[in-house]
């Protein structure tokens, strides 16, 4: 039986369109719900939109229509995105479905019954664009931390004991240094628990978009705690017997931005050690993305539209270019001149040259079909031992979503498979020894095999491509696979660039 892994994304708010954080984090996810694939795992990968509260409400009435209506379709262009940017989720959720309005009253109910949830009245500060509540210390002039304008709410109000869970959070923490990544993030979180917790105001009456409170209409249920349930909903709570659950609660992986590690890393295992249920094993809060420098806001005009991006650079350019520039978990600067270095020096250049000079040498001088090679020198095995060394090194980076060292490390063997290259010669070794020419351009046929192996789950096309134009059938080409080496004699197709320069179109039409 293979091993289970389950991952989720945070599920994106509906009140407006995707915008780069949105592709990123689902990006992070997909790269690593791939690779657990290849290595073997049966991956469950989740992403969605969280469809209801205040905000929702006030953004449909402004578009006058009714949030039902606004939500389908403003959660259809989260599914569009996914479409684009080629992810592979296992399940899509969305807040307003059936199922996961059952797992929401089901853990309300668990709550009230073990006796963590009371009745009482709210007043305080409020921000809707974050959908949550500050302290008279947290809001400065009339501002949340984050800079959302509050209001003064009073109304009565459900409240979770969360002022109960201190000690217990920070035994956790403690005892499981891994559960909150990376490092900084880990130490605020702590630093927050450690300064005390109050307990949390978990309904609303002031509006009705939400998930009724279970025997008290009056209230719905406070879109934070309806949102995080969303993980254990696509799990098949609340049937804790079900194959499904059994098989992937608790999550492996809940991957956010940092803006919302609070939500994750403190409220949500506090809700679920309060309702008896285990804990996910880990959350990752990664950086934000600037543009050219700038503040990425609406009131700039300069928010990143994911698919304006893929258009004009091309969708594995894309993907390769969000995870390798910045060390994951850091802020990160997107530029167009970054983008372009990255494309040309290191997808067209590095990789995707090696690939087409070792390809069209063996279609020239190798008949157009693998060579049979030789005895393999010193040299020919320490290239293939660095492409072999590789997946164990991959392993513990893709574990630690260091997606930028997982590069790093394959760019280490692209790089020496480029040196080795101009060390051995084959257009030389073609007049003064063919036999050993036969055997270097092997050598370097399996180990760009190896290298598109193992870039499937950053640029899953542009690896395809490598991968068929060393005639790699579809059981060549997952993990386990890698120990074997190609056949000599086996013919291979025409051979074709995968990564295209990036030309400036004054360029092009110069």
């Amino acid at each position: 039986m293979s091993a289970h892994y389950y991952l989720t994304t945070p599920i994106y708010y509906v009140n407006d369109k995707p915008h780069i954080g949105h592709a990123y984090t689902t990006l992070a996810c997909d790269a690593l719900a791939r690779f657990k694939r290849l290595d073997g795992y049966d991956v469950k990968f989740l992403t969605g939109t969280d469809e209801h509260g205040q905000k929702v409400e006030t953004a449909a009435a402004n578009a006058g229509v009714d949030p039902q209506s606004f939500t389908d379709s403003v959660s259809q262009n989260f599914r569009d995105l996914a479409t684009a940017m080629n992810y592979s989720n296992d399940d899509f959720i969305r807040t307003t479905e059936e199922r996961h309005k059952k797992a929401c009253q089901e853990i309300w109910n668990k709550l009230l019954e073990k006796g963590h949830i009371y009745l009482g009245a709210y007043a305080g500060w409020y921000s809707v664009r974050d959908e949550a509540f500050f302290t008279e210390t947290e809001v400065v002039d009339g501002k949340a931390p984050t800079g959302a304008p509050v209001e003064w709410v009073e109304e009565p109000s459900y409240f979770f004991d969360l002022s109960k869970w201190q000690e217990p959070l920070l035994k956790h923490y403690e005892e499981n240094p891994d559960f909150v990544a990376p490092q900084a993030r880990r130490n605020e979180v702590i630093s927050f628990v450690k300064s005390g917790l109050r307990d949390l105001s978990v309904s609303r009456t002031s509006f009705k978009w939400g998930i009724p409170v279970p025997g008290d209409d009056a209230h719905i249920m406070y879109v934070w705690l309806d949102a995080l349930t969303n993980y254990i909903t696509a799990a098949g709570y609340p049937d804790t017997d079900s194959p499904e659950y059994k098989a992937f609660w608790p999550a492996d992986l809940h991957m956010v931005g940092k803006d919302i590690l609070r939500f994750h890393a403190v409220y949500w295992p506090a809700f679920l050690m309060a309702a008896g249920l285990p804990l996910p094993k880990r959350v990752y809060a990664h950086g934000w993305w600037t543009n050219e420098g700038q503040k990425i806001s609406k009131s700039l005009g300069n928010v990143i539209d994911p698919l304006e991006l893929v258009e004009k650079y091309g969708l594995d350019q894309v993907r390769y270019f969000l995870l390798r520039e910045v060390p994951f978990g850091n802020d990160g600067d997107f530029s167009h001149q970054a983008m372009v270095n990255r494309m040309n020096s290191e997808l067209a250049n590095d990789f995707g040259n090696l690939s087409q000079r070792v390809l069209s040498m063996i279609a020239k001088n190798c008949g157009a079909a693998l060579p049979v090679h030789g005895d393999f020198t010193e040299a020919d095995r320490k290239l293939l031992d660095a492409a072999a060394g590789l997946l164990g090194e991959l392993r513990t980076s893709y574990d630690a979503q260091a997606f930028h060292k997982a590069l790093e490390q394959i760019w280490q063997v692209i790089g020496d498979a480029n040196r080795y290259v101009d060390e051995m010669a084959p257009w030389a070794l073609k007049k003064t020894d063919p036999d050993r020419m036969a055997t270097v351009l092997y050598v370097l046929a399996d180990v760009i095999r190896v290298l598109a192996v193992l870039m499937q789950p950053v640029v899953p096309e542009s690896a395809a491509k490598m991968l068929d134009q060393l005639a790699v059938g579809e059981e060549g080409r997952s993990f386990a696979a890698l120990g074997t080496r190609l056949v000599p004699g086996t013919p291979l197709p025409k051979p074709s660039g995968v990564f295209p320069r990036y030309v400036e179109p004054e360029e092009a039409g110069a």
